[in-house]
């Protein structure tokens, strides 16, 4: 099994493609993204937050209860990462963060559409500014 890349390392590749993505694994980094911008594809959300140190993006997933039961959620997941391994490097822009949120349709889309729905995701998030405003507070009850 290859090594891991370290932080600050370019991702090696072999002739698959890349090996390693810069995966979020933080919960701050995951609430500091989910503040930030949104485009929704037909089996996923991307969220996204661009950072001020412009070193490689990072790519964060989340799959809610929502969705079905551990075996449903970990087949989303495992689809979208797949997804992401094939159009992340390609399609990413450096210095910015994403979560893929996904959806229960990924599990049943075929996956040439589930990649290019990522793909044009990764496209529309780049045009879009990636900062909207504070959530709002939630007010206390009397």
């Amino acid at each position: 099994m290859p090594e891991a890349n370290k932080p600050g390392e370019a991702p090696r590749e072999d002739a698959a493609g890349p090996l390693c993505i810069e995966r979020l694994k933080d919960r701050a980094d995951f609430l500091r993204v989910a503040e930030g911008g949104r485009v929704h594809g037909r089996g996923f959300s991307l969220q996204f937050s661009k950072r001020e140190d412009g070193a490689q993006a990072r790519l964060g997933f989340t799959v809610t209860k929502r969705v079905g039961n551990a075996v449903m959620r970990n087949r989303v997941r495992r689809r979208l990462k797949e997804a992401a391994r094939l159009s992340f490097p390609e399609a990413a822009k450096a210095g910015t963060d994403y979560v893929l949120v996904g959806r229960i349709e990924a599990a049943s889309l075929p996956f040439p559409s589930l990649i290019a729905d990522l793909k044009q995701a990764l496209a529309r998030a780049s045009h879009i500014k990636a900062k909207r405003g504070p959530r709002k507070p939630e007010q206390a009850k009397p």
